[in-house]
């Protein structure tokens, strides 16, 4: 198999999970063949889903530290709730970034006057070690830069791409793109990068690829060619080990042992969601085998 800092093309299905209240996903990262890419750590895509007369979307109060949460929507409406007491309604193409520090809660759920469809994608950012034991924070923007590359249109909701930069705060360098068109586009060829179809079926580095898919394209590439409506996510090769276990972004078991016990025993370490018409999440029973570090 080849190196992911080398140039591959591998698809890889996604798998199916349920969230929250039941809202079901597929889950791009991680996986055995692609745990991150850059410091992407995980990857969500869900939708379009009828969603008149329905719950929607309804995730609980649930904790998170290590990690920047990213919600990405293309169609739709979200309530964005934490524990920093922020209360925001998040529409299509507008960045909801929460950055967990050491520690976190929030909730997202649709609104009771949602639209009739709902359709995102949610992504998990590995906090470095310089940032991931600071103060929680939240941002929700709504202009975001756009690049044209020909036929291409990349809206750069985070992390910089081709000169222009997300107003969303990163810590390592890194880019997420919503591209459609039909072209070339440029990357960052030191970077680690997949890209995987938002609709229907696209065309990435001659395969195609769809819904349900991620195309794993390793590092060394200065373009690539896509046509479609695809998202695109990069970054610099993350150099540090991780844990990654529920809600948490760790460095050891010890780590992850700890957050799950302040969570259960309602410690005032994640503190509290105000306003969500449900009970929190639980966190899941720890398995017997220590968790270990993995690049």
């Amino acid at each position: 198999m080849s190196h992911p800092h080398e140039p591959v093309h591998e698809v890889l299905e996604s798998r199916a999970f349920e969230v929250g209240d039941g809202t079901e996903v597929r889950r791009l990262v991680p996986q055995r063949r692609l745990r991150t890419v850059g410091a992407w750590c995980f990857a969500d895509h869900y939708g379009p889903d009828e969603v008149t007369g329905a719950a929607g979307m309804q995730v609980p109060p649930h904790p998170h530290m290590g990690l920047q949460t990213v919600s990405w929507l293309l169609e739709g409406a979200i309530v964005h709730r934490d524990s920093l007491g922020s209360l925001q309604r998040v529409g299509p193409r507008e960045l909801s970034l929460m950055t967990s520090g050491d520690a976190i809660s929030h909730a997202e759920e649709s609104p009771p006057d949602r639209p009739p469809v709902l359709h995102g994608v949610q992504l998990w950012v590995a906090l470095p070690e310089s940032r991931r034991h600071g103060l929680p924070a939240y941002e929700h923007h709504t202009d975001l830069p756009q690049v044209t590359h020909g036929a291409l249109t990349a809206t750069v909701f985070l992390g910089t791409h081709a000169g222009v930069t997300s107003p969303g705060s990163t810590w390592s360098p890194l880019v997420g793109m919503e591209v459609v068109g039909d072209g070339v586009l440029p990357l960052e060829s030191d970077w680690e990068h997949v890209a995987f179809a938002l609709e229907g079926t696209a065309e990435v580095d001659g395969g195609v690829a769809e819904v349900g898919e991620v195309v794993q394209l390793g590092a060394g590439r200065e373009d690539l060619q896509v046509a479609g409506h695809v998202m695109v996510l990069g970054g610099e090769p993350l150099e540090e080990q991780l844990v990654l276990w529920w809600n948490f972004v760790c460095r050891s078991n010890d780590e992850v042992v700890q957050a799950r016990e302040d969570w259960e025993s309602s410690t005032g370490r994640f503190g509290t969601v105000v306003g969500y018409p449900g009970p929190a999440l639980s966190a899941p029973p720890l398995g017997p085998v220590r968790l270990m570090p993995r690049s």
